[in-house]
Formats: structure tokens, C-alpha cells, sequence
């Protein structure tokens, strides 16, 4: 059990202290600082605070004696501790979002996968770590890649096909719901490594001929398993 989990009240300390002028704007926002450290602590060897906090916080991260900096990077850590305890306890993280604006019901969801995807490239590529089971590792990031736009934009760059707006509609909400779940899977990829485990899916290999799991409603050859598909 953590012994000193974050309160409402930390949280809210630390999203003010992210935002101090001490950082100049180079510290992430919340949110990111979250999504970060999910992948941080998902990696398959110990991540050390003196290699993300400077990630997260900029150059401040090394000003020792800043009462403001100290603050801060207690906070940072007990977050860290917190996602790791919950990540291991199998309790799946509720992603902490912002409005895409000012009083707006829509939810940056892009920042917060953009921020992971950074954080799992702050202590190695992630590819060459899954070794054999790259594959699988990338079918696990897809959504991610999905949600920070990266493989819409690579799709558009290639003249390659992408979804309908609604076909996308669908997706992204459907990927936003399972965020949580997506997380987690992440960390129980890696957990399986770093226990010398055979990395399994908890759902069947989608059939050629079975409805796309994206929702599209057409089968699965004719969608994501086209030739054209997405990697």
C-alpha cells in the first residue's frame, strides 16, 4: 500500500506549482506530467526521478535549494508512487484531462497520449526493449498513436486511406472509453517481460471475415486488416 498517497488537495498544489515562473513555461501541465509517468513507470527497468524529472520540468528540475522546485519535485514523486502502486495493484489510472478550450466539454485527449508516447521513449526505445514482441507492442500503442493524431497524420502524408468522419468518430470514442484499460494493458505487456512471461492478449486474434473491432460495422479484411492498413 502507498504510504502517502496525493490528495485532491496535492494535486491541486501541484498542478499551480507546474504553472510557477520558476519553470518559465518549460514545466508540463498535469495532465501531461500524468501521462508521462504512466509510461515511466510501465518501462521494463526502473526509471530513475533524475531521468524524467528534468523531462517534465526543464531546466528548473536542477535548481536544488528552490523551495518551489523541491516542492514540486516531492509531488512529482509521490505521483509517481501513485501510478506505480495502482498500475501494479491492477486499479486502472483515471486520466486527469483538460478542456481543448477555455470552457469546452471536449477533452484533450491528444495531449495526454501524446505525453505518454514521450514518456515511453525518456529511458529507451521501446521497439528494440519488446524484442520479439514489437508487434504486439505496437498493436497495444496503436490507439494512442490514434489519439495524438500521429497515424492520421502519417496516413494523409502517404495518400493512404483513413477513416470516414464518422468511421473516426466512433474510433476515438470508443479509445477515449478504454483509455483506463489501455494503460494498464501497457503495463501488463511490460510486466510480463520483466517477470520473463509470455506476453498474452485477453481477447482472440480478430478473424479476417469477423466485424472490425473499430466499429465501423464492415469485416475486419475490408477495414483495419485491409492492405492498406495503418502500422
Amino acid at each position: 500500500m502507498n504510504p502517502n498517497p496525493l490528495t485532491e488537495a496535492d494535486l491541486d498544489r501541484l498542478e499551480e506549482l507546474l504553472e510557477a515562473e520558476v519553470f518559465n513555461g518549460e514545466a508540463m501541465r498535469l495532465d501531461e506530467a500524468q501521462a508521462a509517468l504512466c509510461a515511466v513507470v510501465s518501462h521494463p527497468d526502473p526509471v530513475e526521478p533524475a531521468m524524467w524529472l528534468p523531462e517534465i520540468l526543464g531546466d528548473a528540475a536542477d535548481k536544488g535549494g528552490d523551495v518551489v522546485v523541491e516542492e514540486t519535485v516531492q509531488l512529482l514523486i509521490r505521483l509517481n508512487n501513485d501510478i506505480a502502486a495502482a498500475l501494479l495493484a491492477n486499479e486502472t489510472i483515471s486520466p486527469l484531462l483538460y478542456p481543448v478550450e477555455e470552457d469546452s466539454e471536449e477533452y484533450d485527449f491528444a495531449a495526454w497520449a501524446d505525453a505518454y508516447v514521450f514518456g515511453a521513449g525518456i529511458a529507451g526505445d521501446w521497439y528494440e526493449l519488446a524484442g520479439k514482441h514489437a508487434e504486439d507492442l505496437d498493436e497495444l500503442l496503436e490507439p494512442l498513436f490514434i489519439l495524438n493524431g500521429m497515424l492520421k497524420e502519417d496516413a494523409e502524408k502517404n495518400g493512404q486511406r483513413w477513416f470516414t468522419p464518422a468511421e473516426e468518430a466512433r474510433l476515438l470514442a470508443d479509445i477515449q472509453d478504454n483509455l483506463p484499460v489501455i494503460v494498464q494493458t501497457l503495463y501488463n505487456f511490460w510486466r510480463a517481460k520483466r517477470g520473463g512471461g509470455t506476453v498474452q492478449h485477453d481477447e482472440p486474434k480478430t478473424g479476417r471475415n469477423d466485424p472490425c473491432p473499430c466499429g465501423s460495422g464492415k469485416k475486419f479484411k475490408q477495414c483495419c486488416g485491409s492492405p492498406e492498413k495503418l502500422n
